[in-house]
């Protein structure tokens, strides 16, 4: 069937182009049909098409049947003819044509794969959907997270009505400068990697260290704290979003994480193979994909294809190129002969272990209605009148009003507009003599048949009147098939009126609701509904992405009268019905069991009516009216419908992709396509997947290998290939999925057998030596930008899987002792972590410009800089110490990276002191930053830089206290030499100002927490002298 979203053109384009394939295929000799006339020396593995395409990463997929496939390809060129000369054609036309053939190979290609990925869903008897897989989160993109910026903005701005404190708004302060406005969260965005759950974390393992320094606090306790902060934290992340709100349906790309039925899987590998809807249906009918026993006929004869295929391997001696470690080639080719069949035994297990009916209905099949809200059901779902919804927006305009002429100008009139379980509505009061308003009323109404009262009302003058009144009235009755332009209506107006001609200028607009595909006046009959022929109201309603309904209404009814699902049903034009008084123009919805007729009173209308049900029953092909059939047939103009009808499949073109046999096709190049194809597809839906495939996709690729014979080690090779090639595109892929790869592939080419299989092909070998070089050269790029790749320790546990990677990596190239693969490992990441040194502070010190500025200026921005660099390593011991979990020396190593972080930092810091005028102090602020900073880390305290401030700062601390000295006993000498006493005066002038100075030369000192402990202690003995001397020299003076 076709499916209700596919266009006319669509199911046109796709006969024209098989009737020429069809041509060519007559003209060639060649076709699907000489599959099984293959020569004895023919390759018993091979594609379609000799094809290279950029969707295969440029592996050449060959076939011995590409002269024959080729020349079916009509559409495109025929290869039997002569080739074009150079003169006739431009390169610009031969080019295109290049281009056309290949986009029809890669079409064919395409469709061959996916016939055999629909047998793998129809039909599975190896793999199940796994249920134990972690639940991806929902990502973050760009536009989302300008928004979340924007709503933390606020908050900050106080444009909320979210109540916190100085506490909560610091901490949300110090999150929107540190992490939301990174450049590094960008980048984790733009990657795919980055999840509402990663921001949520960041945000509680900030607060967590924030909240355990506060005081305590009676009968509030801290887990009570942060739970308010975390609940106003999401109030703020999203915005005016209310998360009790229930969504009427979950988006498309949400099934993906979850056990997916047939039809959705169907629909998955349709848009990832760029199946249409169309040429789904012509090859799920044709290949009878609901006739359970089709199926496991097709198995058996798949089974005893390959049981053939490894007899002839074995006679031909057509073996693989064998990687030997100790076994010779003869032993390899047995080996290999007794895997195949081994492999060939356990799918007929697996076969025979299932129940001859695994509960078939024996239904045809029909358009799958994919319910998301039962995504485990496989039943077919039957709708109730509850489930059709339909919402229509109502927009009654009032103009004018003509024919008032007994009414006194001065009298005040209005209208009101009313509408069934809507307010009404009144416009504002004018005089009669100017009774024109444009005024709109809006309304919403579920009732497909809405009526719409329009009244003219004039206010009451007189004492005793209560109400006011009503000088005329009109009722409307509007669809969304009414006209929207304004029109002129009489109204209704008591006998006794003055005025019998009045006219009011409405414009009635009924919006269609989108779920609404089509409306109007039918005659209808049928067997189980609609059984009487009468003329009926319909509405046909899309209930559901795939399920469409007919619905007849009656007047101001909300619920429908009767309704009839479309599944199953083939509409279609028929011939009048003489025994039925009413339509002129006649169709038909037929299946199995049940008819519907029904009739149209013009022909544009049935022409209308036929293509929305088309559209909507997916029926496997478009009705033509019956004056066109005659015109496709051959100018017989007693040709039956039927006929043509009976012919439209073959026509298709089809019969090769069915009739293919898949034990002659090179199954390791197709999956390595299909692989690839259903990452992409996997990276770009809504989830932040790292890589990792969806249960669904698992459950059809593992079927796919165990049913069609692909080598465990060439699956993983595959994945290997496109997630490296996706990390280096900028995309962010767990390492620990690419590790799970390569522990199996290295297992399998040392020897150790995860899957069972024994033998490994020079072709695996190679390639696996050629992802392990890549996979190194990853591994070690990672761990030197680890501060881009894994912003905030985010993926959680992503370094350490990278560690251990390098590790694997490293120990698998070394065949030597284990202590001296380890010593190997650990010098690859120590030289990891000395460039992840230069590039952070590269990255960091772009702030730094240095160039036309003066000495104080570079002063200040050093120090700025040097703030910088206390947070990048504070954010290190944060975030990216997790890789001491893979190795018990990765502690110490970081402290090396941080010892060269900060030795590149000396060298900007030395140059700026070197330009600093000479007995300046304002550098003392930069050492007591650095010095408390270093003092507090244990393994950076009396390091090299430690060491390298302390012998910096040394002399310019000497010159200070000598300096302070000297001028402490020259206020001595000329305070005391001048000094007039006052006998009222209780405190010396000079003298408070001197102990004074002696008082901010010891802060001075205690406050540098000088780190070596003998200058620190001579420094506080000369201060104790000093100010013994000083006391002293005033006593006697």
């Amino acid at each position: 069937m076709i499916c209700p979203s596919s266009s006319d053109e669509e199911v046109d384009d796709v006969q024209q182009q098989q009737q020429q394939a069809g041509q060519q295929e007559t003209s060639s000799g060649g076709g699907g049909s000489h599959h099984h006339h293959q020569s004895a020396n023919s390759s018993e593995q091979a594609v379609p098409a000799s094809v290279t395409t950029a969707s295969s990463g440029g592996r050449s997929i060959k076939s011995s049947e590409g002269v024959a496939v080729a020349a079916q390809n009509g559409s495109v060129t025929s290869l039997g003819g002569a080739s074009p000369s150079p003169s006739i054609k431009s390169s610009e036309e031969d080019a295109t044509l290049k281009q056309q053939r290949e986009e029809e190979e890669g079409r064919r290609m395409r469709l061959q794969l996916y016939v055999f990925v629909l047998r793998c869903i129809a039909y599975p008897f190896n793999a199940k959907q796994p249920t134990d897989m972690a639940r991806r989160q929902a990502k973050v993109n760009k536009q989302q997270l300008q928004t979340i910026k924007d709503r933390f903005r606020s908050f900050l701005a106080g444009e909320t009505q979210i109540a916190a404190d100085e506490a909560f708004c610091n901490a949300v302060n110090s999150y929107y400068e540190v992490f939301l406005k990174s450049d590094r969260v960008t980048r984790m965005v733009n990657s795919g990697g980055c999840s509402a759950s990663d921001f949520r974390e960041v945000f509680k393992n900030n607060i967590e260290k924030r909240v355990k320094v506060l005081p305590e606090i009676d009968g509030l306790s801290k887990e009570t704290v942060l739970s308010a902060w975390m609940a106003k934290f999401d109030a703020i992340y999203r915005g005016e979003e209310d998360p009790r709100r229930p969504s009427n349906r979950l988006p498309a790309s949400a099934a993906s994480e979850l056990i997916l039925s047939k039809e959705q899987l169907y629909e998955m590998f349709q848009n990832i193979l760029s199946i249409k809807k169309v040429e789904h249906q012509l090859l799920y009918n044709a290949c009878q994909l609901d006739n359970i026993d089709e199926q496991a006929a097709a198995i058996r004869r798949e089974l005893d294809g390959r049981k053939h295929a490894a007899e002839k391997i074995e006679t031909q001696h057509r073996f693989p190129r064998f990687y030997c470690r100790n076994e010779s080639e003869e032993e390899l080719q047995r080996l290999y002969i007794d895997e195949l069949r081994q492999q060939v035994a356990l799918l007929m297990n697996n076969l025979e272990s299932l129940p001859v009916s695994r509960g078939s209905s024996g239904r045809n099949y029909h358009l799958p209605g994919s319910k998301l809200s039962s995504l485990d059901s496989t039943e077919e779902d039957s709708l109730s009148k509850a489930d059709v919804i339909l919402q229509f927006a109502l927009e009654v305009i009032v103009v004018e009003v003509q024919g008032l002429k007994s009414l006194a100008g001065s009298k005040i009139i209005y209208c009101t507009m009313e509408t069934d379980s809507c307010p009404k509505l009144q416009t504002e009061p004018v005089e009669a003599s100017r009774p024109i308003w444009n005024t709109t009323g809006d309304f919403t109404t579920t009732q497909p048949l809405p009526q719409v009262k329009v009244k003219l009302m004039t206010e009451s003058t007189g004492v005793l009147s209560i109400d006011d009144k009503e000088l005329g009235k009109v009722v409307i009755h509007p669809t969304p098939n009414s006209p929207k332009t304004p029109e002129w209506y009489f109204m209704q107006v008591h006998k006794n009126s003055a005025d019998q001609q009045i006219r009011i200028k409405l414009t009635v607009k009924m919006e269609r609701p989108l779920n609404m595909k089509h409306c109007g006046y039918l005659w209808a009959q049928g067997r189980s509904v609609w059984k009487k022929w009468k003329k009926r109201y319909f509405i046909l309603v899309q209930v559901s992405q795939y399920n469409f309904v007919m619905c007849s209404y009656q007047e101001r009814k909300a619920e429908p009268y009767e309704m009839m699902q479309l599944d199953s049903f083939t509409v279609d034009y028929t011939v009048p019905e003489l025994d039925h008084e009413g339509g002129r123009a006649f169709f038909n919805a037929v299946k199995e069991g049940d008819s519907v007729m029904f009739a149209s009173d013009d022909e544009q209308d049935r022409i209308l009516w036929v293509q929305a049900m088309y559209r909507a029953t997916g029926q496997s092909h478009k009705p033509i009216p019956p004056t066109q059939v005659q015109k496709l047939s051959d100018n017989k103009q007693d040709a039956p419908i039927t006929q043509f009808y009976a012919d439209r499949a073959r026509k298709h073109g089809m019969d090769e992709f069915i009739s293919a046999d898949p034990c002659k096709y090179d199954h390791s190049s197709l999956y390595e396509l299909l692989q690839r194809l259903t990452l992409d597809h996997r990276l770009n839906d809504s989830y932040s997947c790292l890589g990792w495939f969806s249960p669904g996709q698992i459950f059809v690729l593992d079927e796919y290998c165990s049913r069609y014979g692909v080598r465990g080690c060439h699956k993983h090779l595959c994945n290997l290939s496109d997630l490296l090639d996706r990390a280096q595109q900028g995309i962010m892929i767990d390492p620990t999925l690419i590790h799970y790869s390569y522990a199996f592939c290295s297992s399998h080419v040392y020897g150790s057998r995860p899957d069972g299989i024994g033998t490994v092909t020079m072709d695996e070998k190679q390639r696996f030596d050629e992802i392990r070089t890549r996979m190194k050269i990853y591994a070690m790029d990672q761990i030197t930008r680890f501060r881009y790749c894994f912003p905030f320790g985010r993926p959680q546990g992503a370094l350490k899987a990278t560690l251990t990677l390098l590790g694997r990596v490293a120990m698998d190239e070394d065949p030597g002792p284990e202590s001296g693969r380890e010593a190997k490992v650990r010098e690859l990441v120590r030289h990891c972590l000395k460039e992840a040194a230069l590039v952070n502070y590269t990255r960091v010190s772009d702030y730094a410009k240095f160039d036309e500025m003066d000495s104080y200026k570079k002063l200040q921005v050093i120090i700025h800089l040097a703030e910088l660099c206390i947070d990048v390593l504070q954010q290190n011991e944060e975030h990216h110490f997790e890789g001491r979990e893979s190795f018990e020396w990765y502690s110490d190593l970081m402290v090396e990276h941080s010892e060269t972080f900060w030795s590149l930092f000396a060298v900007d810091m030395d140059s700026v002191l070197e330009k600093q005028q000479p007995d300046t102090w304002d550098s003392f602020p930069l050492f007591q930053l650095l010095n408390d900073h270093l003092m507090g880390d244990e393994r950076l305290k009396t390091g090299k830089f430690h060491s390298h401030l302390r012998d910096t700062f040394a002399p310019l601390v000497i010159r200070y206290v000598d300096l302070m000295e000297s001028s402490i006993a020259q206020s001595i000498d000329r305070g005391f030499g001048k000094e007039v006493w006052d006998s009222n005066q209780s405190i010396n002038v000079i003298a408070s100002d001197i102990l004074w100075k002696l008082q901010a030369l010891q802060t001075f000192i205690l406050d540098l927490h000088w780190p070596d402990t003998i200058f620190a202690s001579h420094i506080e003995h000369r201060l104790k002298l000093t100010t013994s001397d000083m006391m002293q020299s005033m006593v006697a003076r």
